[in-house]
């Protein structure tokens, strides 16, 4: 008999939810790559019917994998008809118990696999937690089923909360059952870094000190903090994006080789590389807040005019930081990591840039050579090099080696999410975050950032659409 998968999707009514996860699903599902018997049973606050419910469901979806209009239509039916909707409240195992009677209606069965997605504000995450486990719920005994958790980032306010988060967790599901989520480990250009540097010979006879001046991560935005003011305001931006997204980036670009791609020697050679780097001081770290232009005829908002936000609020929504990372590959080298909201263009990428030429005998200044590892907009891999431009004269330009995936490549390229999900069905966690990983992460910047609160450090306002704040740190910055 097959074994049913039942995805209990915890915040279902949310935007997280309706806009990422359930279309990932939906995605896995028209290539069959899902079990057979699954089956999506929404749980929310927000009073909803079966029928209303697969009515949001399918203002999200999308046939990348079944474009033509008559099968798109056919799988969307099959999928919509799998998903079921249970309200009830977050903190209170009864309303999960509603949750596995529902379970049983529907599939006549109460055992089977199950996984509980995690798509509620962070707040919430402990109660739902607590409430599964009062329910019964999670079963201990993986031999015969299997009982999983995917949560979001942010884990935790600092480091303190994290550890408690990852013990109270704990007490409810094994370190086994728990999928720490990071979506831009999902990410195709992500997941390449792997194999970038370790299949190809070229690079690490030059991935380190003697060769690399020194390594950018940039995580821009040019939109705003929209209607998530009720979260932000409480983290900011380092605890949004730095401590998490770049410091993956970050580990991912420098560790060294795992032994395998299993996912226990690549996840210690991650926890290794954050291990080695400085703790941030607050020297290191340039923190800014977007402003709207003096009679801005977009109609564009200061951050502290925002709805939801205090109007002396000192939440950061740029910070850019010098990380140095202490161990023999690495020394000397700055790695500059930048992030920000309401910025002057939408990107993430990776830089590395070499020395330059010990000896050039061209006479004209040499632009470095750099390779770019561009995760988004337009997925590519370049490397910036000089060349000889054609003519009579000996003139130099910088040109670039271009790998741009959507034209080298066939094929829908995967949402982030649909990769991670599906590592998940499968038991796969290489891709997720590791309580220690988790740890050695928040080490970077817990000192700096209860400084930034003790000390009510004022960001340096910077305006919507620019670069950031006018002062910058860091090598090459």
């Amino acid at each position: 008999m097959v074994t049913p998968l039942n995805i209990i999707l915890v915040g279902a009514s949310g935007d997280l939810a309706q806009r990422k996860v359930l279309p990932a699903l939906f995605s896995l599902f028209a290539q069959k790559l899902l079990p057979a018997e699954v089956r999506i049973f929404g749980f929310a606050r927000t009073p909803l019917t079966d029928a209303e419910f697969r009515r949001r469901t399918a203002e999200h979806l999308m046939c990348r994998y079944t474009p033509e209009a008559h099968e798109c239509a056919t799988m969307t039916e099959q999928f919509l008809a799998r998903c079921h909707y249970v309200t009830g409240e977050y903190g209170k195992a009864e309303s999960f118990l509603d949750v596995a009677e529902r379970i049983q209606q529907v599939t006549g069965r109460w055992d089977g696999d199950r996984l509980f997605y995690l798509a509620t504000p962070p707040s919430v995450f402990l109660d739902v937690a607590r409430a599964i486990g009062n329910s019964g719920l999670v079963t201990c005994d993986d031999t015969e089923s299997w009982t999983r958790i995917v949560i979001e980032k942010p884990f935790g306010h600092d480091r303190a909360s994290s550890d408690e988060l990852v013990a109270e967790f704990g007490k409810v599901f094994t370190n086994e059952q728990t999928y720490r989520i990071d979506h831009y480990l999902g990410k195709e250009v992500i997941q390449n870094l792997l194999v970038l540097r370790f299949a190809n010979r070229i690079f690490e006879p030059i991935w380190n000190r003697d060769f690399i001046r020194q390594v950018r991560i940039v995580w821009k935005e040019t939109l705003d903090i929209g209607n998530r003011a009720g979260y932000f305001d409480g983290f900011g931006i380092i605890r949004d994006v730095m401590q998490n997204h770049l410091m993956q980036m970050l580990a991912l670009t420098a560790m060294e080789r795992p032994d395998s791609l299993a996912a226990t020697p690549i996840r210690d050679e991650k926890v290794q590389v954050l291990h080695a780097v400085r703790p941030v001081e607050l020297e290191d770290l340039v923190l800014g807040q977007y402003v709207a232009p003096v009679g801005d005829s977009a109609g564009r908002k200061s951050y502290r005019q925002e709805t939801g936000v205090a109007p002396d609020s000192r939440t950061p929504t740029y910070a850019s930081a010098v990380l140095r990372v202490n161990n023999s590959r690495w020394k000397g080298v700055p790695f500059i990591v930048e992030c920000g909201k309401a910025l002057d263009e939408q990107l993430a990428e990776i830089c590395i840039q070499f020395h330059d030429v010990p000896h050039n005998i061209f006479g004209d200044a040499l632009a470095a050579n750099e390779l770019v590892i561009r995760i988004q907009p337009d997925e590519a891999i370049f490397l910036r090099v000089v060349n000889k431009a054609p003519g009579l004269k000996m003139r130099l330009e910088t040109t670039e080696l271009n790998l741009r995936y959507r034209t080298a490549f066939t094929g829908v390229i995967p949402e982030a999410y649909e990769s991670l999900l599906l590592d998940v069905v499968a038991g796969e966690r290489s891709l997720f975050i590791r309580a220690d990983e988790l740890a050695a992460s928040w080490d970077i910047f817990d000192r700096v950032l209860h400084e930034i609160d003790d000390r009510k450090i004022i960001p340096e306002p910077y305006l919507q659409g620019s670069r950031g704040p006018n002062q910058k740190t860091g090598t090459g910055k």
